[in-house]
């Protein structure tokens, strides 16, 4: 077996047991408890869930989705979330190779999972993670090869000021908020990790997923025209399209222009 599929093979077991955390994030943050203790249990009745059946997809698999003391249905989000957090810490090191940036971009998917997806069951974006997310995107820049300091704290900046611009222009024209200021947090946090560059591009893509969306609500009459969408979760999508291909997308952009 080659070095590389050694490495792929860690880094995606280092990705399933921090998407098992991530799903107690994802369920406990926004309900303020702590992510640490107690103990995990089951939603439905309270049962403690041993070692055994905490084994990220494989205790899935073998409990056929459902809880061992009630059998109550376990949500499909478990089981995706470490799959996916898995998939993206091998992408990571395919992309940035064993260095500090593959790290910095685990942890920048990790946020932008959790947030994405607590934004899209709560429409919240929790500060705890948020402006942590800011602090550490702007302390990691010297070690990282594709931005700098300057570039993140100009990124961080640009990304709350276009946000809290539009914030603020609704909230004169409509008396009522467009947004919440968790979306501008958010924003910033990419900038501290991606750079002004990236920040244009995230929100770029994020403000299109979210327009496509939007739309085919409309259409489909799942929503209306002041129905509210979970932006966050269009710009924890933009935020892992720039980290991958933000260059590219960027060069194939402006080659149409």
């Amino acid at each position: 077996m080659s070095l590389r599929i050694l490495l792929d093979a860690y880094a995606a077991v280092l990705g399933l047991i921090a998407g098992s955390y991530l799903n107690v994030v994802i369920h406990r943050l926004p309900r303020g408890l702590s992510t640490v203790l107690p103990r995990s249990a089951c939603p439905a009745c309270g049962a403690p869930i041993a070692a055994r059946d905490n084994l990220p997809l494989f205790s899935f698999a073998l409990l056929g989705g459902r809880c061992r003391a009630c059998k109550a249905p376990i949500s499909w989000r478990y089981p995706l979330v470490e799959a996916a957090t898995a998939a993206l810490f091998v992408g990571c090191l395919e992309r940035f190779g064993v260095s500090l940036a593959a790290a910095a971009a685990a942890l920048f998917c990790c946020l932008m999972l959790a947030l994405g997806l607590i934004d899209l069951e709560h429409l919240l974006l929790p500060d705890r993670l948020t402006l942590p997310g800011i602090l550490a995107g702007l302390a990691l820049q010297p070690w990282l090869p594709w931005g700098g300091v300057w570039q993140a704290v100009a990124g961080a900046l640009l990304g709350a000021a276009v946000l809290l611009a539009i914030w603020a222009g609704w909230y004169l024209v409509r008396h009522e908020e467009g947004m919440g200021l968790g979306d501008v947090k958010m924003l910033a946090m990419i900038g501290a990790f991606l750079g002004w560059q990236g920040t244009l591009v995230a929100l770029f893509l994020a403000s299109f997923a979210g327009a496509l969306t939007g739309l085919a609500l409309i259409v489909t009459g799942g929503a209306g025209m002041r129905s509210k969408l979970p932006f966050g979760s269009f710009l924890a999508l933009g935020g892992i399209a720039t980290l991958f291909a933000g260059r590219e997308i960027a060069g194939w952009y402006g080659g149409l222009l």
